[in-house]
C-alpha cells in the first residue's frame, strides 16, 4: 500500500479494499521496522493516529469524505501540534507541547488526514544537510551514508521511503526543493503567503513558507490544496482564491515557454545532474513546449544576500527562547543574566548561534546600513530580474541543486561549502515566488532534480508541468532498493 499514489489509496478506502486503520497501521509497522536506519521522525504516536484512523473510517461509511479522509501523513516538527511534543530538532524546546495546532496542521486534519508523527530536521531549520538537528542526523534512504538535504530532510526521507502518503515542510532558502531532489521526491513551496504561517515557528519570517513533499506532483497537488488559503490569523497570508489544483494537472502545454538562465548551467554544477536535467526539458519540449535561453543577472547575489536577510530575521525571532516562559531551562541560575546567557547557550546548536551572531552583528548599530538594508535593496533587484523574466517566459526550470547527495560530515566544517548547497533555490524564497522540483533521472544511482519557478500564485501551472513530465517517465517512481 506504500508505494500507492494517494488518489488510489483514497478509492482503496472508499471501496473497502482496506481500512484507513489498517493503511494507517501498515506505515507505522513500516516507521518501527525501517526508521531506525534513517531516523526521519522525533516523534511517533501510535495510538493517536489509531484513534483518528477510526474517526475517519467511521466518515467514510457515512459517506462524508473527501479525497484526503484517512490518508496518513507525518508532519515537519516546526508545525505547532495539540498536545504533541514540537521540538523545530532542537534541545531548546525539547520539552514543548504546544496547547494549539499550527493553521496547516488543522487544516489537514479537517480535511481527514492522519497524523503518524513529526519529522526529523535541523535546528529551527537551519541547515542544508539535516545534519544540525539535537536529535541526529538524518540519513538519505537512497544510500544511508548521505544527507537527505535540509532542513526538511526529514520529511523527504520518510516520503522516499514509504513511511507516509506524504509529509509537510518549510522552505526558507531552498529546504522543501534540496530534499526532494536528494531524496527523489515531488517538493512544492508556494508563493510567500499561499499557506499560513500561523504556528509554524519562525526563521526568517519574510521568507518561510509552508509547502509539501510527496511521490507525484498529483499527490502534492490534493495535500497543497487542503493547505492553501487565507488565514486571518497570519497577517502576511494572501487574500488570494486557490484554484482547484488537481483540475489542471492534465492540461496541454504546447506554447509553453521555459526560460533557462545561463547562471543555472555554469560552474559549479556537475556534469551528470545537468545531463538528467537536460534529458527532462527535451521531454517537455517533446510535449510542444519552448526553450529560451534567458539570464538572471543578480542570481549570483542570491547566497551572500539570504545569509544577512535570514540571519538578521533569526536573530530577532529567537530572541523569545530565553528559559523564562518555556523551553530549555538551565539548572539554578545565579541571576536573570545567568538564566538568560546559560539557557540559550545549551539550548541553541552550532549552527543556530553562528546565525543568531552574524544577524545581531547585521543589525547592530553602524552596520544596519551597510549590511542588512543593502541586501533588502539587493533582493529588489533579485525580485526584478525575475519580473523581467516572466514577461518573456512562463516558467523558469534549471537545476535544483549543483550535485546529488553527499556524504554525511562531508561539510559539517565549512560553512560557506554547505550554504552553496542553496545556490539555486535561494532566490525564489528572497522574490517570494513558487518553486517546484520534480525528480529527474538518476546520477550514479543518486537521484536528482529539476526546478520549476512560476510567478506569483502559479502553483498550478508548475504542479500541471511537473504531472506532464511524470505521465511521460517513471523517474518519480523508482523507490531506494532497502526500503521498496
Amino acid at each position: 500500500m506504500h508505494d500507492l499514489p494517494i488518489a488510489d489509496l483514497a478509492a482503496g478506502l472508499r471501496e473497502k479494499r482496506f481500512s484507513s486503520r489498517e493503511l494507517t497501521a501498515h506505515f507505522l509497522d513500516r516507521i518501527e521496522r525501517l526508521d531506525p536506519a534513517l531516523n526521519s521522525c522525533i516523534t511517533v504516536d501510535h495510538d493517536m493516529a489509531l484513534t483518528v484512523a477510526d474517526a475517519a473510517d467511521r466518515r467514510l461509511a457515512a459517506g462524508d469524505a473527501g479525497p484526503l479522509t484517512g490518508i496518513p501523513i507525518i508532519h515537519k516538527d516546526i508545525f505547532l501540534t495539540k498536545g504533541v511534543r514540537t521540538s523545530c530538532g532542537s534541545r531548546m524546546l525539547d520539552n514543548f507541547v504546544p496547547p494549539f495546532d499550527a493553521t496547516i496542521v488543522e487544516r489537514l486534519a479537517g480535511a481527514g488526514t492522519i497524523m503518524l508523527g513529526k519529522a526529523n530536521m535541523d535546528e529551527f531549520a537551519m541547515g542544508s544537510s539535516n545534519e544540525t538537528s539535537w536529535y541526529g542526523p538524518v540519513r538519505n534512504p537512497w544510500d544511508t551514508t548521505r544527507v537527505p538535504g535540509g532542513s526538511s530532510g526529514g520529511s523527504a526521507a520518510a516520503v522516499a521511503a514509504g513511511l507516509c502518503a506524504a509529509a509537510t515542510g518549510t522552505d526558507t532558502g531552498g529546504s522543501i526543493r534540496q530534499p526532494a531532489a536528494f531524496c527523489g521526491t515531488t517538493g512544492i513551496k508556494p508563493t510567500y503567503g499561499r499557506c499560513s504561517r500561523y504556528g509554524m515557528i519562525a526563521f526568517a519570517s519574510s521568507l518561510d513558507q509552508a509547502g509539501v513533499l510527496a511521490r507525484s506532483a498529483a499527490d502534492a497537488a490534493l495535500v497543497l490544496q487542503a493547505m492553501a488559503g487565507f488565514d486571518a490569523r497570519d497577517s502576511t497570508s494572501a487574500e488570494e482564491a486557490v484554484p482547484d489544483y488537481a483540475a489542471t494537472l492534465g492540461d496541454d502545454i504546447r506554447g509553453l515557454r521555459i526560460g533557462l538562465p545561463r547562471e543555472y548551467f555554469g560552474e559549479g554544477l556537475e556534469a551528470g545532474v545537468d545531463a538528467s536535467v537536460r534529458g527532462a526539458l527535451a521531454e517537455l519540449e517533446q510535449q510542444g513546449a519552448t526553450l529560451v535561453d534567458i539570464s538572471l543577472p543578480n542570481a549570483p547575489l542570491s547566497v551572500p544576500v539570504y545569509y544577512v536577510v535570514a540571519p538578521a530575521e533569526c536573530s530577532s525571532n529567537l530572541a523569545r527562547f530565553d528559559g523564562v516562559r518555556y523551553g530549555h531551562r538551565c539548572e539554578a541560575p545565579r541571576d536573570l543574566e545567568d538564566l538568560y546567557k546559560r539557557s540559550r547557550a545549551e539550548g541553541f546548536g552550532a549552527e543556530v548561534k553562528r546565525r543568531i551572531m552574524i544577524g545581531t552583528y547585521a543589525l547592530s548599530a553602524g552596520y544596519y546600513d551597510a549590511y542588512y538594508l543593502k541586501a533588502q535593496q539587493l533582493r529588489q533587484l533579485i525580485a526584478d530580474d525575475f519580473r523581467r523574466a516572466f514577461e518573456q517566459v512562463d516558467v523558469i526550470m534549471g537545476p535544483t541543486t549543483p550535485t546529488t547527495a553527499f556524504r554525511l560530515g562531508a561539510k559539517t566544517d565549512d560553512p560557506v561549502a554547505m550554504y552553496l548547497n542553496d545556490i539555486y533555490t535561494i532566490a525564489t524564497n528572497l522574490a517570494g515566488l513558487p518553486g517546484l522540483s520534480v525528480p529527474v533521472a538518476p546520477v550514479d544511482g543518486l537521484p536528482a532534480g529539476l526546478q520549476m519557478i512560476g510567478n506569483y500564485f502559479a502553483e498550478g501551472r508548475l504542479l500541471n508541468v511537473a504531472h506532464r513530465l511524470q505521465q511521460a517517465t517513471d523517474w518519480h517512481r523508482a523507490a531506494p532498493a532497502e526500503f521498496g
